[in-house]
């Protein structure tokens, strides 16, 4: 059927849209959550997207985690293990940046079809919804340093301050957080890079200070258990690809005359946003360093005392703990209205999958800020390290597993399908080639993390989560013969869902149920209804009436 006639008429139409799917369809096509981000909605060029995308990572966690990494093991192990830890990052991270700018879909939806299946992917999701409330708490924990610096804020109410001051911020999309990424980041930059050329032009003994720096659990040489123990930790970040596609599944159609410029895009703002996050976190232990003798082991690592100690060098004393708390709150406030909307995705997409309900996203915005919260007042900063070797066994399984679907199993393979699927009734419910080997991976990498391997191969447990799954997803796939990346091979629309260059089509058809204009590849044909149903009243449909059979079957 073409475009044209699969237009329903009010006749043909099944009734009118539940109050429920009105308020879904309302919420989701604010800047399409959960969603296709369609051509008509994707008017910003390729360096406005990339910018906003890079606005995300202001965050002051990797200042505390290169910190933390320095103090115990040392400059030389530090300064190895992120760049191995960058190196790996950059590389998984390419393929996914890629297939969410190319066909404008988040990471939930990529992990659906590469390899995981429709509800399989909810394991994913989790995962990530997780890696935002527990930044979103180190942002938050930071700032609150900072209001108890400034302000004489306690923690506790520092840390509620720091949660409910992103809520206005986060109910709007797309329009309004490119709009306050745009606009902060140069002064973000200023604040930042300002002090560490003023240390290194006027007292270059501090870089020799720094290079030489042995830390308290090292002689001064790099060794393979100490550069591995810390990559583990800036691996936890490996996750943050979710986020820069949030924002990259926003790019324009890649086409002949903008290709050069969609090309650095992408890569600057997908897997090149690791180059600012190492250079940020060799900042966080040339910092800590500095100030060691003054401040003491115990608050060197917190970002807002790393800084006040550099401006203390270059500004008058009343402008230092002012500037100081600025950038603080302007870099949280960058990051954490980011944490708190691509954790609301993961948790709404979770959530409408699993029950066939949409309780609205900012249900989730609550209940991400809460997890946040909650952390915060457990004191998570004191045992940050802790958590994040912990939690960067999962993030390397699930993006190491997805990477390799995408890079090994469609290109090398080609047992999974080229394009991307994520519609409901178009991919059975789990395929064992992701779950397999995310779950094998994550398990296996944990308890080796956990010394049930012995303390030798603990130190080792990141490269045994990527290992695994690199490993075990080709193998699944050959093992499966790729039977399970989709539940029939095609969706009832006749036109092609990409247009002659490679994009996503887009033409657009008015979805029976809710009423709405949606294109191509957000839609399929209706089982029953001899029309078009759109992907998310396929997910809140709890009956399956509108689900296409699987192939072979008959439908009702």
């Amino acid at each position: 059927m073409s475009a044209t006639e699969s237009r329903p008429t009010a006749e043909t139409a099944e009734g009118p849209a539940t109050p429920a799917t009105s308020q879904a369809t309302k919420e989701t096509l604010e800047d399409y959550t959960l969603r296709y981000a369609p051509r008509s909605y994707r008017r910003w060029t390729p360096m406005v997207v990339a910018t906003t995308a890079l606005g995300g990572i202001a965050y002051m966690a990797d200042f505390s985690i290169g910190a933390g990494i320095g103090l115990a093991h040392g400059t030389g192990n530090a300064l190895v293990a992120i760049a191995v830890a960058a190196v790996v990052i950059f590389v998984t991270g390419f393929p996914l940046a890629y297939y969410g700018a190319r066909y404008n879909i988040d990471l939930d939806l990529i992990t659906r079809g590469s390899g995981f299946g429709y509800y399989g992917s909810v394991l994913t999701s989790v995962i990530f919804a997780s890696f935002t409330f527990i930044f979103f708490a180190l942002e938050g924990s930071i700032m609150a340093q900072g209001l108890r610096l400034g302000l004489g804020l306690p923690l506790w109410l520092g840390y509620l301050v720091s949660t409910l001051m992103v809520i206005p911020l986060v109910i709007y999309g797309m329009k309004a957080l490119s709009k306050l990424q745009v606009w902060t980041t140069p002064v973000w930059l200023v604040l930042m890079v300002g002090p560490l050329v003023y240390l290194v032009v006027t007292d270059p003994g501090t870089v020799d200070h720094f290079l030489s720096y042995a830390g308290t659990d090292g002689d001064g040489g790099v060794n393979t258990a100490s550069v591995l123990l810390g990559a583990g930790v800036c691996l936890s970040l490996i996750a943050q690809i979710g986020e820069q596609i949030d924002y990259l599944r926003f790019m324009p159609p890649k086409t002949e005359a903008n290709k050069r410029r969609w090309w650095m895009a992408v890569v600057m703002a997908g897997p090149g946003w690791v180059v600012l996050g190492a250079l940020k976190q060799v900042i966080g232990v040339f910092l800590a360093v500095y100030i060691l003798a003054s401040a003491g082991p115990s608050v060197a690592p917190e970002p807002i005392q790393q800084f006040k100690g550099a401006f203390d060098a270059m500004l008058p004393s009343w402008l230092v703990v002012p500037l100081a708390v600025v950038l603080v709150v302007i870099s949280q406030i960058k990051i954490n209205v980011t944490n708190a909307y691509s954790g609301s995705l993961a948790w709404t997409n979770s959530f409408t999958r699993l029950t066939g309900r949409y309780p609205g996203r900012m249900v989730f915005v609550l209940v991400n800020l809460g997890f946040a919260l909650a952390l915060m007042e457990a004191d998570m900063f004191s045992f940050l390290n802790g958590i994040l070797g912990f939690y960067s066994n999962c993030a390397i399984a699930w993006v190491v597993t997805v990477a390799t679907d995408i890079g090994v199993n469609k290109y090398l393979l080609k047992l999974s399908p080229h394009a991307p699927e994520f519609r409901r009734g178009m991919l059975h419910p789990v395929n064992p080639v992701g779950v397999v080997s995310f779950v094998a991976a994550s398990g296996l990498s944990i308890a080796m993390y956990f010394h049930a391997f012995g303390d030798t191969l603990q130190p080792y447990s990141p490269v045994a989560a990527a290992v695994i799954a690199f490993a075990l997803t080709p193998l699944m796939a050959v093992a499966t013969k790729g039977r399970y990346y989709l539940r029939r091979p095609d969706d009832g629309i006749p036109e092609p869902l990409l247009d002659q260059d490679g994009n996503p089509s887009g033409t657009v058809y008015d979805c029976h149920v809710c009423h709405q204009a949606y294109e191509r590849p957000d839609v399929t044909a209706c089982a029953t209804h001899g029309a078009v149903v759109c992907s998310l009243c396929l997910s809140t449909d709890r009956v399956g009436d509108h689900v296409l059979p699987a192939s072979g079957e008959l439908t009702a």
